[in-house]
């Protein structure tokens, strides 16, 4: 069994959707009267105000608020919960201090359970049944499914949709017992071991002539302001760049899952490096600022991270293996495919020619063998790619979590739960 995910377009009415509206505006009152809570008690007090604790004033602020009784009090943990999530990634140094969010950046709510909702569905199509909201129409279709856990409804780009967990057995057919080798890049998207070269959909250069033309525009309206609203044209503007932008990620994130199908439908073995990509993509603090963003800018279209999750979910369900290699260790391109020689390129070799062996081949191409050949334990280890190989090197099959979930976080309550159990544990060994 394994958790996934799977969005579904909503229909509601004229009446349904400003109730929606107004329900995801207390959803994001109460969001920034938590992180208001948190400031102010340690600011004042010196005290750090828990999860728990503020999940424990909910009761009290509902018989304050009567409006939002009828928002369900699972929803609201999981706004709070929210709030908890924010400042443990503002803690551990991965993000900025949780801010105060405004309508047009809080995009909706979650049932963490069951209650609230039900998805009246099989998978294809059906309706979605809120509590004190009724039957919203709802289109869409699932590869596999199964028992329903959360629903996340979400508002974007003027559309309202619902993203549903569901526990199922993947339906994913055996894949070919084929291996290969990748590495991604921005002159070509992906090169493999076989020789092939994927190139560059680059979606974000196709569109950015029409995004140019209706910014500049954007440059006689009025933005808004500190004491005044922005015009109405400009808003209009705004959306028109935010409607392109969206069709590029829809395209993108298409071509995405269709050539990790490709990939995944003819290998069972699936050797790629192990990238830095926020490092990658940092901004230049040097003199090529213009340069660097440019590269950026390539990365970022094609999407390598998702990508990268997209192969390994699927060649996890068909029962193969996913491995990254450390290129640091490695040193996919420097180093011969055929002999083992290593030397540095710059940049600009874009061909692998071998002063050793004389082998020559793309740059890429020569990258995805290595990769390979680390993978499958051709390099001077003289063993076959077998189960035993990969538990010797830490390389176990891609299996997902010992739950069944794919993610750390899909609206659950699940490490609240852990938090409990741990909390428990001392007690029940002490007969407490």
């Amino acid at each position: 069994m394994v958790t996934k995910r799977v969005t579904f377009r909503l229909y509601p009415s004229k009446i349904q959707s400003d109730k929606m509206h107004y329900w995801r505006r207390l959803h994001k009152d109460l969001y920034n009267s938590c992180v208001e809570h948190r400031r102010t008690s340690y600011k004042k007090f010196g005290k750090s105000v828990s999860y728990f604790g503020q999940q424990n004033c909910l009761p009290a602020f509902k018989e304050e608020w009567v409006e939002y009784k009828e928002l369900g009090s699972h929803a609201l943990q999981d706004t709070v919960k929210r709030v908890d999530f924010a400042f443990k990634r503002f803690f551990k140094l991965k993000s900025g201090y949780p801010k105060f969010k405004s309508s047009r950046y809080y995009k909706g709510w979650t049932y963490p359970c069951n209650s609230g909702w039900k998805a009246c569905t099989d998978g294809r199509n059906g309706y979605l049944k809120i509590t004190n909201l009724g039957n919203i129409k709802m289109r869409g279709q699932a590869r596999d499914w199964g028992k329903t856990k959360t629903c996340t409804i979400i508002f974007k780009q003027g559309k309202w949709y619902a993203s549903i967990t569901v526990d199922c057995v993947p339906t994913r057919p055996q894949t070919d017992t084929g291996a290969i080798g990748l590495d991604f890049g921005t002159h070509h998207a992906i090169a493999d071991s076989n020789g092939n070269l994927i190139d560059n959909p680059r979606f974000v250069k196709t569109a950015q002539s029409k995004i140019d033309k209706i910014a500049k525009t954007i440059r006689r309206k009025r933005p808004p302001q500190k004491r005044g609203k922005a015009s109405r044209r400009w808003k209009k503007a705004n959306k028109a760049i935010a409607k392109i932008q969206s069709k590029v990620a829809r395209h993108r994130l298409d071509w995405q899952h269709k050539v990790s199908t490709q990939i995944v439908s003819c290998n069972s073995l699936v050797a790629t490096e192990k990238l830095n990509l926020k490092g990658m993509t940092r901004k230049s603090k040097g003199k090529r600022k213009r340069q660097k963003s440019v590269l950026n800018r390539s990365l970022l279209d094609v999407g390598i991270g998702n990508l990268k999750d997209l192969i390994k979910y699927k060649v996890t369900e068909a029962g193969g293996f996913y491995i990254e290699i450390p290129t640091t260790k490695v040193k996919p391109s420097q180093t011969c495919p055929n002999c083992g020689h290593k030397k540095k390129k710059t940049l600009a070799d874009r061909i692998h020619h071998c002063e050793k062996c004389e082998y020559q081949c793309d740059r890429d191409v020569a990258a995805a063998i290595v990769m390979l050949n680390y993978a499958s334990g051709k390099c001077g280890l003289g063993v076959s790619p077998s189960r035993a190989f990969f538990q010797d090197r830490g390389m176990e099959r891609a299996s997902t979590d010992d739950d069944g979930s794919t993610s750390t976080w899909c609206g659950s309550f699940k490490q609240v739960a852990q938090m409990k159990r741990q909390k428990l544990t001392p007690q029940r060994s002490r007969g407490e």
